[in-house]
């Protein structure tokens, strides 16, 4: 009888543990038949044409007070081939994961432990950057697909750092970070990060070179209330021995019920080998607006360098089916148009300098 009553105890406090947490799995599946035209035609079967393709899992344990612990484990997916998406260590050139292909699942989008209370939320691992966040809130296409604005800032980013930083090791998310969202406070929001570059300051008693390179720090602050929402941000990267990445960019959107106006202004520099300053400006004006039983959305980007080595603009044109909350059938057309001296805007594949270049995306996207 006694060891009936312990045992019911402890099921009982089992339960009442159990019921203060929660794991979810979660993910997105999106698949789009994709054809580029520009120097060269392409048809594809590509991922992510809407929403990014992922697979994940996320946790929250109730502590009490007001204090909550979670986690969050999200790889992202190519489900055109069945691969997993790449990562990066130490936000470097230096740090990227095994070719796309052979890695295997990582947990490339976001890697985080974290605990929150009225206070906020402190997050330690991969997560995005907060200047990224810009980049897709206020973008209708949410850089994704052949229309997304991120087509232009990645060129630029890719031109001013001489190919040094890519999407896995600047521009999107970094690895080893720590990071601080403030509560809300009257319609303002913040967010801070940190993320070690790990690299050693001497090596066999020298001082190295590379010691700060990966290391990165960004900030955002915005206001959101009823139908606007605007947002500044800020964010630098160590790409190399005395030579910084910037980052700063200006989001906005008003919702006036038939429709979604969005803007963008986002600035990318880098210090060259030259001891000058390099530049990257992008602009983006879009909208998005109810209509049947999806949303139709367009935008149109333009940007330059330094030195005109990119020279612009793009025009982009979607709709979004929505068969259920969970599926949706969706269509993009987008045109680019190039003049820049010495690289070139583009959708994942350069047309050549100089050369325009189209592309559309149809796909259907299923999320669980």
């Amino acid at each position: 009888m006694k060891k009936s009553l312990i045992a019911l105890a402890v099921l009982a406090a089992s339960g009442a543990a159990m019921a203060q947490s929660s794991v979810t799995l979660f993910g997105v599946v999106d698949a789009t038949i994709r054809y580029t035209d520009g120097n060269g035609s392409r048809w594809q079967l590509a991922n992510s044409g809407y929403n990014s393709s992922r697979l994940g899992f996320r946790g929250t344990e109730d502590l009490g007070g007001g204090l909550s612990a979670s986690f969050w484990l999200e790889a992202g997916v190519n489900n055109d081939n069945g691969t997993g998406s790449a990562s990066n260590l130490n936000n470097s050139p230096n740090g990227g994961s095994a070719p796309t292909g052979t890695q295997g699942l990582t947990f490339n989008r976001r890697s985080t432990v974290s605990l929150a209370g009225s206070w906020g939320e402190v997050r330690l691992g991969r997560d995005f950057v907060p200047y990224f966040w810009n980049t897709t809130i206020f973008d209708p296409f949410g850089t994704n697909g052949v229309g997304a604005v991120s087509n232009l800032t990645l060129a630029g980013l890719s031109l001013i750092t001489g190919g040094a930083l890519n999407t896995t090791a600047a521009g999107i998310r970094a690895s080893n970070s720590i990071g601080y969202f403030m509560p809300n406070i009257s319609g303002f929001y913040g967010q801070a990060m940190y993320a070690f570059g790990e690299q050693p300051d001497q090596i066999l008693g020298v001082n190295n070179p590379n010691g700060s390179t990966g290391n990165v720090g960004s900030v955002r602050l915005g206001y959101a209330n009823g139908p606007v929402d605007i947002a500044v941000s800020w964010g630098q990267t160590t790409f190399a021995p005395s030579r910084q990445y910037y980052v700063t960019n200006i989001g906005a959107s008003w919702n006036f019920g038939v429709a979604k106006a969005m803007f963008l202004w986002n600035q990318e520099a880098a210090d060259s080998t030259t001891n000058t300053t390099l530049r990257s400006n992008t602009y983006m004006l879009g909208a998005t607006m109810p209509l049947g039983a999806g949303e139709l959305k367009g935008s149109y980007s333009w940007g330059n360098s330094t030195n005109d080595g990119l020279d612009g603009y793009q025009l982009a044109l979607g709709y979004v089916y929505n068969l259920s909350k969970r599926t949706a059938l969706y269509t993009t057309y987008s045109y680019i148009s190039n003049s820049g001296k010495t690289a070139s805007y583009n959708m994942g594949v350069a047309p050549g300098v100089g050369n325009n270049t189209y592309g559309f995306d149809f796909g259907v996207k299923h999320s669980f």
